[in-house]
């Protein structure tokens, strides 16, 4: 392929900054084989749907200690299913079983694959967790194996995954305990071989955060020298023409928010108001002027929703009447009269006032009748 020439090479920079090479699939053979031996109850192994050769172990030991073995999350299905018709995953007659029937055999003579590695809260472990699955339960002896890597972020879903798991009496095995587990993304010696073999005429990092990123277009630097780096971030559109390649323009990218049925149209000033919404609440104040002088007509009313009432607080709503008062006598009669001047500047004076009173930051909307 290097010979051919290759004009640019795109490579996953995951596992970037980790030495050596990745260890083989077959590694976590000994650690499933531990397991299935000691394992009185159902075995339940949550792990990465992609993870076909991993699916092919589990069901070779499943057939050798004459468990059946059942798919459970849409995910595993799909691709167990895919994976046998193009001949990759290769189940034994009388092994595999329907989700529906792990209930009819004993839950000694049961594994079970599934999604939800990660917490996901629709995926099968999470809702087998809190005992909210249709065919598969929990019991006291049974084993569940989390194959799979914490993916940053993922952190605190997988730990109450694991709370409710072991509130079902059930133990629970990780890659710390045992050896179940081996990432499917390059390290730093596999990465620089394919750099050394492609020997492409252009590289982009991708697949990582900036660092990572950073990082393998260095080790690309050292390892082919005669390849021109490309670094590239979410967004960037990189562009190869008769120029040559470069970082050419930045398009949109990021999150598309969805209000409703409608998506795209949330803007930054509608998630602020939201934010405060969600914070410290709403307060309107009702203001009733004068439509010639600009002048205050009556008391204004102060209309709150979802702003905290107790002692202190109801004190500081008695205070805005007389506050609004003493913004209206401070304002011109230009400012007086103009109700979107006159609304703006209430809403600043009443911040100000909160903020530097209590602390508190409700949105504050007025509402300014002419009379």
């Amino acid at each position: 392929l290097g010979a051919a020439g290759v004009l640019v090479l795109l490579s996953d920079s995951t596992n970037v900054d980790r030495k050596g090479f990745t260890g083989s699939e077959l590694e976590v053979t000994d650690g499933f084989e531990e397991i299935f031996t000691s394992a009185a109850g159902k075995i339940v192994v949550a792990m990465f749907s992609s993870s076909i050769f991993r699916m092919q172990i589990l069901v070779d030991l499943a057939a050798q200690f004459e468990r059946q073995l059942a798919f459970i999350g849409r995910g595993v299905n799909d691709n167990a299913e895919l994976a046998q018709r193009l001949g990759f995953l290769r189940i034994p007659t009388g092994v595999l079983i329907r989700d529906s029937d792990v209930k009819s055999f004993p839950a000694q003579d049961v594994v079970c694959i599934c999604t939800g590695s990660q917490g996901e809260p629709q995926a099968a472990l999470p809702r087998i967790a809190i005992d909210d699955h249709r065919h598969v339960k929990l019991e006291p002896e049974d084993m569940v194996v989390f194959s799979a890597r914490e993916i940053p972020g993922n952190e605190k879903a997988i730990g109450r995954v694991m709370n409710h798991v072991a509130r079902r009496g059930a133990e629970i095995v990780t890659d710390g305990m045992k050896h179940v587990h081996v990432s499917g993304h390059g390290s730093e010696e596999e990465l620089k071989l394919v750099l050394s073999l492609v020997r492409p005429k252009y590289f982009l990092p991708i697949h990582g955060e900036y660092r990572q990123l950073a990082h393998h277009a260095r080790i690309a630097t050292k390892v082919s020298r005669g390849t021109k780096v490309l670094l590239a971030e979410n967004g960037d559109i990189v562009r190869f023409d008769r120029d040559g390649g470069r970082v050419a323009e930045k398009g949109p990218a990021g999150r598309i928010l969805i209000d409703g049925t409608r998506s795209g149209e949330v803007g930054d000033e509608v998630l602020r108001d939201r934010r405060h919404l969600a914070g410290d609440g709403l307060v309107v104040p009702v203001v009733a002027i004068d439509r010639q002088t600009g002048g205050l007509q009556e008391t204004p009313d102060i209309i709150t929703r979802g702003f905290v009432l107790d002692a202190r607080t109801e004190m500081l709503l008695k205070e805005i009447p007389s506050l609004l008062a003493a913004t209206l006598d401070g304002a011109s009669v230009e400012e007086r009269t103009d109700p979107g001047l006159i609304k703006e500047k209430i809403r600043v004076d009443l911040q100000r006032f909160f903020r530097k009173r209590s602390g508190l930051r409700p949105l504050v909307l007025p509402v300014v009748m002419e009379t």
